[in-house]
């Protein structure tokens, strides 16, 4: 069986939510011929990963930073890098054009109506439907980014006029002590102009940090981060053993599936709950007895993404295309009294929850 992959880049800034599910109120009456049209999902996974690219930029005085710092982790040169960061599955259910109903109600039926997605998928009968709020990947990123003060601000007369290079690295180590020693004092009570309150200790404190952060990085350099969201979509039709979404390179980010210049991604997808699968005539004996609200009854599978060394993401979904179909008899939705509420999940077409 052929699997349908469609992949999509994403540069979404620092924050990510998947949108809201959109969904209309249809209602069944004369003019329609008290039937509404809908279609039942198959299932689309959508894998997300997160990527991070980082900028290094090195400060001129890096050679100085353990003499002078006691620091050995520093930036040595200009350069950018790629980090794999957090992998994100989603069961996604988009419509399947061939398996398309229309929901026929009798007229002597009290109000009949249906919520269906904006692209036709069912989500209750006879019932108020409200989309719950995905909340997948909201997930905030914050960024490192680079120093609030502009080094130009705290560059001293001395250090200026200092002429080598390795005088003023001298004098910027110097210096990077001397605002340190500022603040011990502050907090300490010894200063000999302290802040006047509370709040002015804040701010001084802060323009302190700020000024020692500009300084160090001309020794430990700049590492900037951005991370963006790469989008893979699969549409499974049957088990999938060590298929390649994409290839990552820590030098180049993520690539297509068939650029050799990085390492490959995997999903494996084994069903670990199959409907049993019927020879021809017993699919359209079955076919001819799906009477009423046809919704869907999901298999289930595992998943694994992983990159051959490491294990990104291990779980169990429900997959449409490993069940089978069902029908709710349509005498159920025509007592006067007591209209029949069913709820379903749009994702997968499946029943969730019937009221009577």
């Amino acid at each position: 069986m052929r699997t349908n992959i469609l992949v999509v880049s994403l540069l979404l800034g620092s924050f990510v939510a998947i949108s809201q599910t959109r969904v209309e109120k249809k209602v069944a009456m004369k003019s329609n011929g008290y039937g509404v049209t809908y279609a039942l999902p198959k299932t689309s996974l959508i894998v997300t990963a997160e990527v991070t690219k980082v900028t290094c930029m090195a400060g001129p005085y890096y050679k100085y930073a353990e003499k002078y710092l006691g620091v050995k982790d520093v930036v040595t040169n200009d350069h950018v890098y790629y980090e794999l960061g957090k992998i994100y599955l989603e069961n996604k259910g988009v419509p399947d054009e061939e398996n398309t109903y229309t929901i026929e109600f009798k007229s002597r039926t009290v109000a009949p109506y249906v919520y269906l997605t904006e692209d036709g998928l069912m989500c209750s009968i006879n019932a108020d439907y409200t989309p719950a709020e995905a909340n997948l990947k909201n997930t905030k990123h914050e960024a490192q980014t680079a120093e609030t003060t502009d080094v130009t601000a705290v560059m001293t007369e001395e250090l200026l006029m200092a002429g080598s290079v390795t005088r003023q690295a001298e004098v910027a180590a110097k210096q990077i002590y001397r605002l340190r020693e500022s603040k011990m004092d502050i907090v300490s009570g010894e200063a000999d102009n302290m802040p006047p309150d509370g709040e002015a200790m804040k701010l001084v404190l802060q323009q302190l940090t700020d000024q020692e952060q500009a300084l160090t990085t001309l020794f430990i350099g700049r590492r900037q981060r951005k991370t963006t969201f790469h989008e893979v979509r699969i549409v499974p039709q049957d088990d999938l053993n060590k298929e390649v979404l994409f290839r990552f390179s820590e030098k180049l980010g993520v690539l297509d599936a068939d650029d050799l210049g990085g390492q490959p991604v995997y999903l494996s997808l084994h069903a670990t709950e199959r409907a049993p699968e019927l020879d021809p005539k017993e699919a359209e004996k079955k076919e001819k007895m799906l009477k009423g609200i046809v919704y869907n009854v999901p298999g289930k599978a595992r998943v694994e993404i992983e990159t051959g060394t490491k294990k990104l993401y291990r779980g169990e979904v429900q997959i449409v295309q490993f069940g089978t179909r069902e029908g709710l008899a349509p005498v159920m939705f025509e007592d006067k009294k007591a209209p029949v509420k069913v709820f379903f999940y749009p994702e997968t077409g499946a029943i969730k929850q019937i009221i009577q």
